[in-house]
């Protein structure tokens, strides 16, 4: 009997936990998420926060780069994100003489703002649901194929016949797993500069230690501004363009936080899985994970020897060395937060209620086939991931020779396609090359691959590289190859596709890249695609079902980096027994972290003597200077940059970070653990105005009290 009351609490639970998390779309908050924002203390209408026929805070939120958000902050344009989504523009403006990573950059006059080639902002301008249209003569005589081909056809129509404006596009998404689709009509500007950016003892703080951890005491922000041609319209990169009028931007409010305040956070989040059943679950946490962490925490070691040695290695490798550490580390506490909420418990408690209400009809399947389909997936699913991490991702010459291996098979395309991807390669390892040091690689791909010959299923195992030397197999590459430098590599592309095709084919690194990612074209992906359509399939209809069968419960759609809210209270939390975390951190904690000439916990001497002399105008708090505070915002990457919105609709902070413990919410939102991590606003504005002296962008920036009314 008591078994089954802890069943019956826990099921309840996850209910009760399914109404506090959420990535809700902007254009369906009126009615319950309305009522639920104004019980957390919200002064906001559905309508502030999302219209089409008036300015709306919507108006004030962009996809920063297709990977961040960002947020207008002034009546020019001013646009505040992360310090780490600018990092490579930052990077990419840094030399030994003049290091904008190390010093900080800003711009004092207008004049001095950077240009980003290819650097992009996106407004929504409008979201509609069109699910009606998209399911238009679907029906359940056709096979699965026949039904997406439908589907896929109508999208097209729907696209192309949207009302907008013709510098306007329109693309439409699909949510709950193919069950429902909106349009999203999006404005998109290309002059974007770079205006302001601390140096990264503050924008970086803490480094790679203090990634995913609380307390942190991050200044993760940077500045940039849309610049807009011809009537305010997008334009690309001219001296004559203007800083942008929004319809929108937002205040910035000096009153700080308490705990149990509002926050509304507005952006983008990347990508969740809140749906997946026990039995995914469990392969990810106890068969993909841990390869994953493996593979980064090798390579990571070899890269942080050659950078802490070596200041030209240190620029060069910075922000790939962050990008290698932010997953590998994401991933551990991901683990160990599906373990510690019981999250496949969870879910196989929810599939035994399922199972119950589904017993005799034709949906009592599903679960039998996930089980089968997840069986059949394990290997190859394990294979893909080892390749990504291993060839793709971290060992660079591999990556190089992937470029090289589409670039031969675009040649079956004809010389006009094969010459403009070749010019564009080009253009690509002109950047590569500029951070590459042929060395580290040398040295992590002899780490990673004997990872790769250790683990990576035999099925999907070149029989060459079986019984290699890789220590061997490493010096013949590296003291051969041409894919070793851009001057090499762009004596290798001279000529027609034949000529440019006999040459790479002669090239010892090409060979064993050519193997690996023809391994990858020809088995790894379509093994794994094939099996994933199924149980897609699968998904799909267990979602439908779930919404159906469980109708008092809330769904929220998994991101997919459309514009999303989300919405919670300033909060601390328990991360185990007897240990409480206060929900706000202050810049004391960053003088008790100081490591003199430490890359990841030094700090500078001018905000070593503000804090000492308390010098802190009226971005103050009891006599301390608020660094960065928690909130139950249910977050993922593609929030990095959203803003931080108070009950009134006024910027409080700068979402950059979730805390270890919670990273799992990409699969399993639990309220108790869960916290997002932001900068107050305040601190942001401290940096600029006391460290940086930067009052010309203090002076675009409205302040202003709202706790005070």
């Amino acid at each position: 009997m008591k078994s089954i009351v802890k069943i019956i609490l826990l099921f309840i639970s996850i209910s009760i936990n399914a109404q506090q998390g959420g990535m809700w779309i902007p254009s369906q908050l009126e009615g319950r998420n309305e009522k639920e924002m104004k019980a957390l203390g919200s002064n906001l209408s559905a309508k502030d926060i999302y219209a089409v026929d008036k300015p709306s805070i919507k108006d004030a939120i962009v996809h920063f780069n297709g990977g961040c958000t960002a947020e207008v902050i002034s009546k020019k344009g001013l646009l505040l994100t992360n310090h780490h989504c600018g990092y490579g523009a930052i990077q990419s403006h840094s030399t030994t003489e003049h290091d904008y990573l190390k010093d900080g950059f800003w711009a004092y006059k207008a004049k001095e703002e950077l240009k980003n080639p290819g650097m992009v902002v996106t407004f929504i301008k409008r979201i509609d649901d069109v699910s009606i249209q998209v399911f238009e003569g679907v029906t359940d005589a056709l096979s699965e194929k026949e039904k997406m081909d439908k589907i896929s056809q109508n999208i097209k129509k729907i696209q192309a016949n949207a009302k907008k404006e013709e510098w306007q596009e329109a693309k439409i998404k699909s949510f709950y797993k193919g069950n429902q689709y909106f349009l999203f009509v999006t404005e998109t500007f290309k002059d974007i500069r770079l205006v302001g950016a601390p140096p990264s003892s503050i924008g970086k703080f803490g480094a790679d230690t203090d990634n995913w951890m609380w307390p942190r005491h991050s200044g993760d922000f940077s500045l940039f501004r849309i610049y807009a041609g011809k009537d305010n319209k997008p334009a690309v990169y001219s001296k004559k363009n203007k800083p942008y009028k929004p319809n929108h931007y937002l205040p910035v409010s000096l009153d700080g936080v308490s705990e149990g305040d509002f926050t509304l956070v507005y952006g983008f989040p990347g990508r969740t899985n809140e749906y997946l059943p026990a039995v995914a679950l469990d392969q990810i946490v106890n068969t993909l994970n841990p390869i994953k962490i493996e593979i980064r925490d090798a390579a990571l070691k070899v890269v942080d020897k050659y950078m802490r040695n070596d200041e030209a290695i240190k620029i060069q490798y910075a922000s790939k060395f962050a990008s290698i550490a932010n997953y590998w580390k994401k991933w551990i506490g991901e683990n160990q937060g599906i373990k510690k909420s019981k999250a496949i418990i969870k879910k196989q408690i929810l599939e035994k209620a399922f199972a119950k209400k589904v017993k005799g009809t034709a949906n009592e399947k599903i679960l039998s086939e996930f089980n089968k389909l997840y069986e059949e997936i394990k290997e190859v699913a394990l294979a893909k991931d080892i390749w990504i991490e291993i060839v793709f991702r971290n060992i660079e010459i591999l990556n190089a020779s992937f470029r090289l291996y589409q670039l031969e098979l675009s040649a079956a395309k004809g010389e006009v396609v094969f010459t403009k991807e070749k010019e564009r390669l080009l253009k690509r390892y002109k950047g590569f090359y500029k951070n590459y040091s042929a060395e580290v690689d040398k040295n992590v791909f002899i780490q990673l691959m004997a990872l790769y010959l250790k683990n990576n299923p035999k099925k999907y195992t070149s029989n060459t590289l079986e019984n290699a030397n890789i220590e061997n197999l490493a010096e013949a590459i590296f003291s051969k190859s041409s894919l070793v430098s851009y001057k090499k590599m762009q004596s290798l592309l001279e000529g027609d596709s034949k000529a440019v095709i006999k040459n790479i084919n002669k090239d010892v690194g090409y060979a064993l890249g050519k193997k690996l990612s023809a391994s990858f074209y020809n088995a790894i992906n379509p093994d794994f695609n094939k099996i994933q359509n199924k149980i897609a399939a699968v998904q799909k209809q267990y979602m439908k079902v779930l919404m159906k069968e469980f109708p008092e419960d809330r769904f929220f759609p998994d991101a997919n980096s459309t514009l999303r809210i989300t919405y919670g209270q300033v909060k601390g939390y328990e991360p185990r027994d007897a240990v409480y975390y206060r929900p706000v951190s202050y810049l004391k904690g960053i003088t008790e972290k100081y490591k003199p000439n430490d890359y990841e916990f030094d700090v500078s001497q001018k905000l070593l003597d503000l804090y000492k002399k308390k010098d802190y105008d009226k971005y103050s708090e009891n006599g301390k200077l608020p660094v960065n505070f928690l909130g139950t915002n249910h977050t993922t990457g593609g929030n990095s940059g959203s803003p931080v919105i108070d009950a009134n609709g006024n910027l409080i902070g700068l979402n950059f970070d979730r805390v270890w413990e919670g990273t799992m919410s990409d699969y399993n939102y639990d309220p108790e653990i869960c916290r997002n991590i932001m900068v107050d606003v305040r601190y942001i504005m401290f940096v600029i105005d006391k460290y940086a002296g930067a009052k010309r962008i203090i002076k675009e920036i409205d302040f202003v009290h709202p706790k005070e009314k």
